[in-house]
C-alpha cells in the first residue's frame, strides 16, 4: 500500500511540473505573438540615382515693356481726345488736341519783338554812320549793338517757346502700344497727372528677384519659360534682357529683367507670372514625395530609412527639384537606401518595424 502511494506522489509531481512548463511556453509564445503584431507596418522604396533638370522658378508681376505718360506743359484745355482706354496706337499717332489760344498770343508777341528788332537795327546802323563822319561815339555804337543782340536772342527764345507750344497742342504717342489710363475729359484743364498713359505690351517684361546662389548661372540672352495661372499648360517664350549688377544685402537677391514674347496679345501687364530657368542637368538622388516628411513648426524635411537590423533611422534631408510626385534629394541620402513611404505615424528613431510584403 505504501509503495502504491509513492507512485501516485511521483506521478502528481511530474504532472504538475509538465503543466507548469506548458503554461510558461504558451505564455512566451503568446507574448512574442503580441509583440510581433504590435510592430509598426511600413512600406519602403529604394532611393536611386537619376538625371535631374536643374530648374529654378521665380514669381513676379508682368510689367509693360515701356510706359509713356502723355502730358502738356502749355496750360491749355483739352480740345479733343482722339483715343480712349483700350485703344491701340502707333508711334507718332495723334492722341490729344489742345486749345491753341496761347499759340496766337505767342505769335503776336513775336511779331511785336520783330518790330522792336528792326528799330534797334536802324538805330545801330545810324550810330555807325555818325561815328564814320565824326558825329558820334563808339560807346554809343557798342550800347546799341548790345541792345540789338539782346533783342535777337529774345526773339529766338520766343520762337522756341512757340515751337514747344505747337508740339504741346497736338500730342502724339512716342511708342506703339495700348492706352491703359485716361485721367481727363474733353474741356478739362489738365494738371498734375498725365492726360493718357500708353503702355507697350508687345513684348512685355517681368522683373524678378533671383537668389544670389544662382548668379553664376544667369546670363544675358539665356532663354526662359514663362507660365501663367490664367493659361494652364501653356508656356510663353522669354529671355534674360537685363541683369542688375548689385545684390540686395537684406534679401540676398539680385534683380533680373526678363522679356516675354506676347503672341496674340494674350498677356497683360499686372498678371501673375512664374519664370522658370533651366540651368542644365545633373545626377541626383530621387525618391517618392510620400517618403519626404516635413517637421511641424519648421521647414525641416526628413525621411526614415529601413536599416539592415529591421529598425528605422531618422535622417534630415535637403530637398531639391520637385518632379511630379518625386523629389530630388540634394543631401542626407545615398543611392540604394530604402526609405519608408507608408506607415510614418508610429515611427521613432531606432524603432523596430515590420515590412509589408507586396
Amino acid at each position: 500500500m505504501k509503495k502504491s502511494f509513492n507512485y501516485l506522489m511521483v506521478f502528481a509531481i511530474a504532472a504538475s511540473m509538465l503543466a507548469s512548463c506548458s503554461k510558461k511556453e504558451g505564455s512566451e509564445e503568446s507574448s512574442a505573438k503580441v509583440e510581433k503584431e504590435d510592430l509598426p507596418l511600413v512600406e519602403v522604396e529604394t532611393a536611386n540615382n537619376e538625371t535631374v533638370d536643374q530648374i529654378s522658378e521665380y514669381t513676379a508681376t508682368v510689367e509693360a515693356y515701356k510706359t509713356n505718360n502723355i502730358m502738356s506743359n502749355n496750360g491749355c484745355r483739352i480740345k479733343r481726345l482722339l483715343v480712349d482706354v483700350g485703344s491701340h496706337v502707333s508711334a507718332g499717332q495723334k492722341v490729344v488736341i489742345l486749345d491753341d489760344v496761347n499759340i496766337a498770343t505767342q505769335s503776336a508777341a513775336i511779331d511785336q519783338q520783330r518790330i522792336q528788332l528792326a528799330n534797334a537795327k536802324r538805330d545801330l546802323e545810324r550810330a555807325k554812320q555818325l561815328v564814320k563822319i565824326g558825329g558820334g561815339t563808339q560807346q554809343t555804337v557798342d550800347q546799341l549793338q548790345a541792345a540789338y543782340d539782346s533783342q535777337a536772342r529774345a526773339i529766338e527764345s520766343s520762337r522756341r517757346s512757340l515751337g514747344t507750344m505747337s508740339e504741346n497742342t497736338v500730342l502724339t504717342s512716342p511708342i506703339s502700344g495700348v492706352v491703359t489710363v485716361r485721367n481727363f475729359q474733353n474741356g478739362d484743364l489738365p494738371s498734375g497727372m498725365p492726360i493718357l498713359v500708353i503702355e507697350q505690351q508687345d513684348p512685355l517684361k517681368v522683373v524678378i528677384s533671383v537668389n544670389e546662389t544662382d548668379m553664376p548661372n544667369v546670363k544675358n540672352g539665356m532663354p526662359v519659360s514663362v507660365v501663367f495661372d490664367t493659361y494652364p499648360g501653356e508656356a510663353f517664350n522669354g529671355h534674360v534682357s537685363l541683369i542688375h549688377p548689385t545684390v540686395d544685402v537684406n534679401t540676398r537677391t539680385f534683380q533680373v529683367e526678363v522679356t516675354i514674347e506676347n503672341r496674340g496679345n494674350k498677356v497683360h501687364s499686372g498678371m501673375f507670372a512664374r519664370v522658370k530657368f533651366n540651368f542644365g542637368r545633373t545626377s541626383g538622388i530621387v525618391v517618392s514625395d510620400l517618403a519626404v516628411q516635413k517637421q511641424i513648426g519648421s521647414g525641416l524635411r526628413y525621411v526614415y530609412t529601413l536599416e539592415d537590423n529591421g529598425t528605422v533611422k531618422f535622417r534630415e534631408v535637403e530637398v531639391g527639384q520637385r518632379m511630379g510626385n518625386r523629389y530630388e534629394i540634394k543631401s542626407g541620402l545615398s543611392s540604394g537606401m530604402r526609405v519608408v513611404t507608408k506607415g510614418h505615424s508610429r515611427l521613432t528613431n531606432g524603432a523596430k518595424v515590420e515590412l509589408v510584403k507586396k
